[in-house]
């Protein structure tokens, strides 16, 4: 499948799903790349054939954030009504259920930042600047920074950067956990595209149930995110990888079952 207009489209082949920012030179996301960007997200995460997404905007630019010529347009009656638009399209991201990686060359700014944040793995080439410098325009993050940021980071360095709009260099971004790979800016895609493959022969619903677990269960107490965790624990039972992966454990040992995704 590819749907590609001009800005943002979902592409996919070989079971990886690629969310692709194409709006040079900075893949700045506007009204309407973030509308595009949330029917990729949702494109994706109903097709069975994916195993995997990974977001990548070229090799100059992951994405230096919203449209600021196009805000400065808007009132605040506008944003008013365009704040729920812009959080849902970064939310249907998020809400990906199969694995998401996110392949980082040059700046991650701002919107491209907090597109970032709604990753479960993070590749940063070594020439990466990554932040939220929107107090520096006299706003703060509006599209999940404040909320996703404290959540990976601890609240003590999420409220320096986002209250600073002080931007990191890979080197720190990697020693505070906002990313998980720094490689040379020519790896990015590739270390990316090999993290998303390790998914292909993956149960895909144990997959999915494991990454549900832990989202929800950061987002609540221990109490419910135990109940939660039985409760998709047990719905594995009724599939039939369940049945293939621990046959293989029992006669051939680990890791040698091969899964149908059902």
């Amino acid at each position: 499948m590819t749907d590609r207009p001009t800005t943002v489209w979902l592409e996919v082949a070989d079971g990886i799903g690629t969310i692709r920012l194409d709006r040079a030179p900075l893949n700045i996301l506007d009204r309407a790349a973030q509308a595009r960007l949330r029917a990729s997200a949702e494109a994706a995460s109903a097709d069975p054939e994916v195993r995997a997404v990974v977001l990548y905007g070229g090799r100059s630019a992951f994405s230096a954030g919203a449209d600021i010529r196009e805000m400065t347009g808007m009132s605040y009656q506008d944003m008013v009504g365009h704040a729920g638009l812009l959080q849902a399209a970064f939310t249907a991201v998020a809400d990906i259920p199969q694995p998401v990686v996110a392949a980082i060359n040059g700046p991650a700014l701002g919107g491209g930042c907090e597109l970032a944040l709604t990753a479960d793995f993070r590749v940063c080439a070594e020439d990466t600047r990554i932040g939220l410098p929107e107090i520096h325009l006299g706003v703060m993050p509006g599209a999940g920074g404040t909320q996703r940021l404290p959540r990976l980071v601890g609240p003590g360095r999420a409220k320096e950067m986002i209250l600073t709009g002080r931007t990191l260099d890979a080197t720190e971004a990697l020693a505070i956990g906002l990313v998980d790979q720094v490689v040379p800016a020519a790896d990015v895609a590739a270390t990316a595209y090999a993290l998303a493959a390790r998914f292909r022969a993956a149960p895909a619903l144990a997959v999915r149930a494991a990454k549900s677990a832990i989202d929800q269960g950061c987002a609540t107490d221990l109490a419910s995110g135990l109940a939660m965790e039985r409760s998709l624990f047990a719905g594995l039972f009724a599939t039939e990888d369940r049945v293939t992966g621990m046959r293989a454990f029992l006669e051939r040992g680990p890791a040698q079952a091969e899964f149908e995704g059902r």
